[in-house]
């Protein structure tokens, strides 16, 4: 008998595990993490590129007065040359489109006004504000592309004839842009983001495993609530700032909560940090992946709920572990000392208490493999 068993019993367990998390595009960079996911019953999580695919496409553009939707979409496209966020490659790619399309669309509507490649605008001073949009100067004049958290920090007041036109395609969830030259709205840019497949089905086991969802977004109230519905979630915020999603994850913190955080944007750093177990999506940004715990290589969120069954599997296992380490030497050690020679005149050999004490670690070891056979599947 040999207590090294009992040193063995956890990390052999951990060391499996991470191994089998990799397996099932599960990275975990910090082993407390994967403990502490199965005491998780709050999970806070982002809506874009984390529920939805990551990849809107530009739906429509809304005009207003007298501005065109060529000049929106070509100030729209000279901003985003500098931005990172997920908006701006579609932005991108249908000004892409419209230079590819340049000569039919001329020749069939007649309009020579269509931004061509060469007429992207250069943009100085350029700044991203962050959870609200961007900003810049062309042409001398100040550029604004974002939100209405935007407009209202620059007290700009959205037309009232556009107004119908915003919550209409709100309630198709689709996220709103607007954009505004000299302190006037000239129009929004409506953008769609599929919902991914896997996203109802792994929400709706982390809710049976009784852990709150809560979606938090810095879209608006209207795409909020189309996406919470189709997805089965019962709380969520909207118009989210970063500070915002940090300050409710300490709230639920002082009050006891144990609370997991997903995420993929450079917004979401803050709040994967503050978290009891932060969970980035592999194919965010590199702040969000530096700040969490465990990276879903996948980019999905079904990798949650496995995250969450392997952790239960984990733990069992450890405890498995030191049962048998702790029950084994208990029993071992006082007979390897000669307990039992005074009653029953029975010594162990060295050879003999050489292989017990080999047979406690190994089969600590062979225990922990058994992680490797554990089933993560999502019913």
């Amino acid at each position: 008998a040999c207590p090294c068993a009992l040193g063995l019993a956890t990390p052999m367990s951990l060391m499996v595990g991470i191994g089998k998390g990799a397996k099932n595009g599960i990275l975990i960079k910090n082993a407390e993490a994967l403990e502490e996911m199965h005491k998780v019953n709050v999970l806070i999580t982002d809506k874009t590129g984390t529920l939805t695919e990551g990849k809107p496409s530009l739906k429509s553009i809304e005009v207003f007065e007298n501005s065109s939707k060529n000049e929106i979409l070509k100030l729209a496209a000279s901003l985003n040359q500098n931005s990172e966020h997920p908006l701006s490659k579609a932005v991108l790619d249908s000004f892409a489109v419209a230079q590819e399309n340049f000569k039919m669309l001329r020749e069939t509507q007649h309009d020579k006004s269509i931004a061509s490649k060469e007429s992207l605008e250069k943009v100085e001073d350029f700044k991203n504000i962050s959870g609200k949009g961007v900003k810049g100067n062309i042409d001398g004049q100040e550029v604004l592309l974002g939100n209405e958290a935007l407009l209202n920090q620059f007290n700009i007041k959205v037309p009232e004839d556009l107004k119908q036109k915003v919550v209409e395609n709100q309630d198709q969830a689709r996220t709103i842009s607007y954009l505004t030259k000299d302190r006037k709205v000239l129009g929004f840019l409506s953008f769609s983001d599929k919902i991914k497949e896997s996203s109802k089905k792994a929400i709706a086991y982390l809710q049976n495993q009784n852990i709150e969802v809560v979606m938090m977004t810095g879209d608006n109230k209207h795409t909020a609530k189309a996406v919470a519905a189709e997805l089965g979630i019962k709380k969520y915020f909207a118009n989210c700032l970063p500070e915002d999603k940090m300050h409710e994850i300490k709230k639920l913190q002082n009050e006891g909560k144990i609370v997991a955080m997903t995420g993929d944007g450079i917004n979401d750093a803050p709040a994967l940090a503050q978290s009891n177990v932060g969970i980035a999506m592999g194919t965010g940004t590199d702040a969000a992946i530096e700040s969490a715990g465990i990276t879903l290589l996948k980019g999905d969120i079904l990798g949650v709920a496995k995250a969450k069954i392997l952790s239960e599997k984990l733990l069992r296992n450890i405890k498995e572990n030191l049962f048998f380490a702790f029950i084994y030497n208990t029993l071992g050690i006082p007979v390897a000392a000669g307990l039992l020679y005074p009653f029953f005149g029975i010594l162990l050999s060295p050879m003999i208490a050489a292989a017990a004490m080999s047979f406690s670690s190994v089969s600590v070891i062979l225990n922990s493999l058994r992680l490797n056979n554990a089933h993560l599947e999502v019913k």
